[in-house]
């Protein structure tokens, strides 16, 4: 049966994360149910990855497998024609059949935006608002060049049942400055749960003068995480880019 490859973009701010659950209104959800229409049967979504309540997705991948006799260009009119607004399939194309949008995945880029005051409403459901506290930028960027490289980052994720190899290579992690807004860009070979938003929140806390660029390499040294570490809220993070071979 052939498998399609397809990129989706969404603004989490109305759904329960991007993985289907029990209560569903999740992405998965979404996408599952507009196959099922479109093909009269059940069509299991298999993602990239898992993306949090909140989080939103300029370019999450997912395959699923499915005949489809017509034009590709048809088939992703019928995606996006049943979905609810928030979500919108960009892509569609036909795959190998050994590839797996989640474990052919090599690498992923999020963006964290932060803004230094209080954003106008066409953007305060993207970006997290630090009101007027100041922020030092260049004490946060270069604890930031501390935690690039292969480390085990476990004290800087969340809790989670699945078991998984907690050393990954973050290969970058910018912070870049326009007026007010701060977005922290990260690249890594991959991400633990809650991964992405522990390092904005442990950087911001430096910046704002709560932690030291010592602190956060103890948490990388000691793989413990601590009530130090703060997790950024979902709203400003979006799944930018996943990286494949």
């Amino acid at each position: 049966m052939p498998r399609w490859r397809c990129t989706c973009a969404y603004d989490g701010t109305d759904f329960f994360g991007w993985q289907s659950q029990k209560g569903g209104h999740t992405v998965q959800d979404f996408l599952e149910k507009r196959l099922a229409q479109i093909f009269q049967k059940p069509v299991r979504v298999h993602g990239s990855g898992r993306t949090d309540s909140g989080v939103h997705a300029r370019a999450q991948v997912f395959h699923f497998e499915a005949d489809w006799p017509h034009p590709v260009a048809h088939l992703q009119r019928a995606l996006r024609s049943g979905l609810p607004r928030g979500i919108s399939v960009t892509t569609v194309r036909k795959a190998k059949d050994d590839f797996h949008a989640r474990y052919s995945a090599r690498g992923k880029r999020y963006r964290y935006k932060v803004y230094l005051g209080y954003p106008d409403p066409f953007d305060s459901r993207w970006c997290w608002s630090l009101g007027d506290r100041p922020v030092d930028i260049d004490k946060m960027r270069a604890a930031a060049k501390k935690l690039l490289g292969k480390h085990d980052f476990s004290g800087f994720s969340g809790q989670y049942e699945e078991k998984e190899n907690p050393v990954k290579d973050l290969r970058r992690l910018d912070i870049i400055k326009r007026g007010k807004r701060v977005d922290f860009v990260i690249e890594a070979s991959g991400f633990l749960y809650k991964m992405a938003r522990g390092l904005v929140g442990a950087l911001v806390a430096v910046g704002l003068g709560k932690l030291t660029s010592a602190d956060l390499e103890r948490v990388l040294k000691t793989k413990k995480r601590t009530q130090e570490i703060t997790t950024a809220p979902a709203i400003g993070l979006v799944l930018e880019k996943v990286f494949f071979q």
